[in-house]
């Protein structure tokens, strides 16, 4: 294993101090391992609180930020964040109109955000929606959930989320937007090789040369089948394809994600792109917005995942809202 930390054990402390020597628009409670807009919550605005393991960056802490979340609370890598930390954010970040809280479906996340909601409402009155993401079309039950898992919408969600909270929508009104998002999104992923976690020192999972994960998970998880490897143009049909045959995405502008996993470089995920737009093309699909690059990865696994979101023109007009954080950034 190479990598460039001090030791697997201090890993996720070690990057929590270079996040607030980076960014002084957050700050970062280092005891609870919360990151936080630098400014409290505006009064009267609903908060977003999001969060999961750490070893997925951009996502969640990098999206602390103006037109998106106000806390992201950091787990160990690939490991859920505890109860008391949620509820910890859930206290400061509350400006008075109650808190949203974004939850990837992997059982501990939505058990101890599920604790953390339960424990802030006992201590404090403040209202908590939560909304949970699970967009993965690759499988419905998988090693670490029950139903679908939560990838690559979960950036959507909370870009679009976050700027309805910003216009000054209320709780309500936020949640069903983000609720809209999840119903409307659909992702897929591909992996080339395995991540390493520091801890384990070693590739999670054995994929041999010349073949390829079709529908791995964000944390190594398995997909649908091993195939051999292919080209790019191969490879987007066998990503779309799928999610063009779980929810109709014709006649109503989208959004559409090529995410790296955190492996693969740029120059590769724009070819995935120009493939993924030819066959979304083909089927009849209007794509009005795009992103390409890293937004959730998975530590160092080499691969990408497409994102799909059916919109309208709130959608999209708040997809264009401005955002301003370390991972996100257009419109200030």
């Amino acid at each position: 294993m190479k990598k460039l930390i001090n030791s697997p054990e201090t890993v996720l402390a070690d990057s929590l101090v270079g996040v607030a020597a980076a960014h002084p628009e957050v700050r970062v409670d280092h005891v609870n391992r919360i990151i936080y807009r630098a400014a409290p919550t505006r009064a009267g605005k609903v908060a977003l609180l999001s969060g999961g393991g750490t070893g997925h960056e951009p996502l969640h802490g990098g999206f602390v930020g103006v037109g998106m979340l106000d806390a992201a609370c950091a787990g160990a890598v690939f490991t859920s964040p505890t109860p008391d930390q949620m509820l910890e954010a859930t206290k400061v970040v509350d400006g008075g109109a109650g808190v949203l809280h974004i939850v990837k479906n992997y059982t501990g996340d939505v058990m101890n955000f599920e604790m953390g909601a339960e424990l802030a409402a006992a201590e404090t009155g403040i209202e908590v929606a939560v909304v949970v993401v699970n967009d993965d079309v690759a499988v419905e039950d998988s090693t670490f959930t029950a139903g679908r898992r939560g990838v690559g919408t979960t950036v959507l969600l909370e870009k679009i989320a976050g700027a309805a909270a910003e216009e000054g929508r209320n709780l309500a009104a936020v949640a069903a937007v983000a609720r809209q998002v999840n119903e409307s999104g659909r992702s897929m992923g591909v992996a080339l090789s395995s991540c390493t976690v520091p801890a384990a020192g070693k590739p999670t999972f054995e994929l041999p040369e010349g073949e390829m994960e079709i529908g791995v998970g964000i944390h190594g998880e398995p997909g649908r089948r091993r195939v051999p490897l292919a080209g790019a143009a191969e490879v987007a049909r066998l990503l779309v394809e799928p999610i063009l045959a779980d929810l109709d995405f014709t006649g109503a502008p989208t959004i559409v994600m090529v995410n790296g996993l955190g492996g693969t470089p740029l120059i590769e995920l724009y070819v995935m792109y120009a493939e993924v737009r030819k066959v979304l093309e083909a089927a009849g699909v209007t794509v009005a917005r795009s992103l390409v690059g890293n937004y959730i990865t998975a530590l160092d696994m080499a691969g990408c995942s497409v994102t799909i979101l059916k919109a309208d023109e709130d959608l999209l007009h708040l997809w264009d809202a401005p955002v301003n954080t370390a991972g996100l950034r257009w419109g200030i």
